[in-house]
């Protein structure tokens, strides 16, 4: 069950973030109404949305899920792998420290981005991509045994991030694409099963269960369909103006589990 959630507003300077997209610069009066709509979303699926105001120093700064990991038992700060984002998980720690007596921190040469982070049941994987590094992933491991959770690694190649291609849903149930249709983590499994999301369709695959309703982006039939098949309550929105800029569903919250 979630019932908090935190989201932090577009900053003015949105189109000027990191993106390796070649969908043109996105429209910031739009990308506002999307993410207003966002919200609304996870408010239907039941949850208290805590809305951040902007952070005018760092263009990425709504996407608050890279900034910090959230559990049961503690939040883990984290240490954004661009440059161009190093110091922002600063403006995340006294708002978590809201919801939580334990607050972990990585340090030193260690590099690590939310997006990278898929968690299943009480499994953490961690993808080492272009923003997380090898110290990274190690210093994290060592916080999560501390709280009794477990964790591995998997090499994230061709995409951004891990959850860029690879989301789980519930009950052994995969989202995935490109690299991740078929790879070595499903060895963990005896059973699971895998919703392949054409590449034409893979933005896609980044999509969010709460609470029993999963969001997903507007505009992607065959998705839409292959989930809605697999038994899902469906919540549509437009992301389009976050595509432009590498951005997701799960991207724009951190989504805050309760016991």
């Amino acid at each position: 069950m979630i019932k908090n959630v935190i989201v932090r507003k577009l900053s003015k300077n949105f189109a000027e973030g990191i993106t390796t997209s070649d969908m043109g610069k996105p429209d910031y009066k739009k990308a506002v109404k999307q993410h207003e709509d966002y919200i609304e979303a996870l408010k239907k699926c039941g949850c208290n949305v805590l809305v951040l105001e902007a952070d005018e120093r760092y263009p990425d700064s709504t996407f608050v899920e890279d900034v910090a990991i959230v559990t049961e038992k503690c939040a883990i700060i984290t240490k954004p792998g661009a440059e161009s984002r190093k110091g922002e998980e600063k403006g995340i720690i006294d708002v978590l420290k809201k919801f939580y007596v334990n607050i972990e921190y990585l340090s030193g040469e260690a590099c690590l981005d939310g997006g990278d982070i898929l968690r299943v049941e009480n499994h953490f994987y961690i993808g080492q991509s272009k923003r997380t590094n090898a110290e990274g992933a190690r210093q994290l491991t060592e916080i999560l045994s501390k709280y009794g959770y477990t964790s591995s690694t998997a090499d994230v190649l061709h995409i951004l991030h891990l959850k860029t291609g690879l989301v789980y849903l519930e009950n052994n149930i995969f989202v995935a694409t490109g690299e991740f249709k078929e790879h070595k983590l499903f060895k963990d499994f005896k059973e699971f099963k895998v919703i392949k999301v054409d590449d034409n369709e893979s933005y896609s695959a980044n999509c969010i269960l709460i609470n029993g309703y999963l969001i997903i982006p507007t505009g992607f039939k065959n998705s839409k369909k292959a989930l809605l098949d697999a038994g899902f309550k469906i919540i549509e929105v437009d992301m389009s103006e976050f595509e432009k800029m590498d951005g997701g569903l799960t991207c724009l919250s951190l989504r805050l589990p309760k016991d």
